[in-house]
């Protein structure tokens, strides 16, 4: 094949490239799965690091290093209380344990427990508001124990 032929393509060839490297920071609107991991890891650090009081309110104040896209943490008790919410303060101090989604699955009651039994990390399903969407939508939330909390980042497949 000439040179000739392959010269106009590679301007296309260029941008392919470049969309591939650059898309997922420019043009995504949605957290992945690793983001969440290292979201909880990032904001469990946090809390050891500056305490609780300080972790949770980082955290419910929606400090920037706590917030991506549509990925925030959450940090409940172990008896179902919210101690820090990423996108709703309003959730902050109330008894979640029986807060279900649209299907009646019981969301928090399976987070807690699946912490106690799995307290270095696990996945749960269920459907939450995306706060970036505004839609009720499937979610994944990645959830790790620190002492008697459950820390959640939860994504939107």
């Amino acid at each position: 094949m000439r040179f000739s032929r392959i010269l106009p393509l590679l301007p296309l060839a260029g941008l392919a490239t470049l969309a591939l490297i650059a898309g997922p920071a420019l043009g995504s609107t949605d957290a992945t799965k690793e983001d969440a991991v290292a979201m909880v890891k990032k904001g469990i650090a946090y809390i050891k690091a500056q305490g609780a009081e300080k972790g949770y309110g980082a955290i419910t104040g929606k400090d920037p290093q706590f917030i991506d896209r549509d990925l925030y943490l959450v940090v409940y008790g172990l008896d179902g209380k919210c101690l820090a919410h990423g996108a709703n303060p309003k959730q902050v101090g109330k008894d979640l344990l029986e807060l279900t989604d649209i299907d009646g699955k019981y969301f928090v009651k399976d987070r807690v427990a699946m912490v106690k039994a799995k307290p270095a990390g696990a996945w749960q399903e269920y459907k939450f508001t995306n706060p970036v969407s505004k839609k009720i939508e499937p979610k994944l939330m990645y959830c790790e124990k620190l002492n008697e909390t459950a820390v959640c980042g939860g994504v939107y497949p």
